[in-house]
C-alpha cells in the first residue's frame, strides 16, 4: 500500500508540491512546515506525531 500524498495543508490550504516540504502523522493526515511548526509538530486530529513526509520527484502517469 502506497503512502497518500495529498497535495494541500488540511489546516491552512496550502499546495504541496510532491518535492516540497510537508509533514504527516501516521494516519496521514498532511501539514505544511509552517502550521506543523504552530502544531509543535502534534497532529490535531489523532494527537500523532508530525514528521516529515518523504519526497518524490514526480507524480506517477495515470
Amino acid at each position: 500500500m502506497a503512502l497518500e500524498m495529498r497535495d494541500r495543508c488540511e489546516k491552512c490550504e496550502t499546495g504541496l508540491p510532491w518535492g516540497g516540504d510537508a509533514y504527516i502523522c501516521s494516519y496521514e493526515c498532511t501539514f505544511c512546515h509552517r502550521c506543523s511548526e504552530g502544531m509543535i509538530y502534534t497532529c490535531p486530529n489523532c494527537g500523532g506525531e508530525l514528521l516529515r513526509r518523504p519526497v518524490r520527484k514526480e507524480k506517477p502517469a495515470g
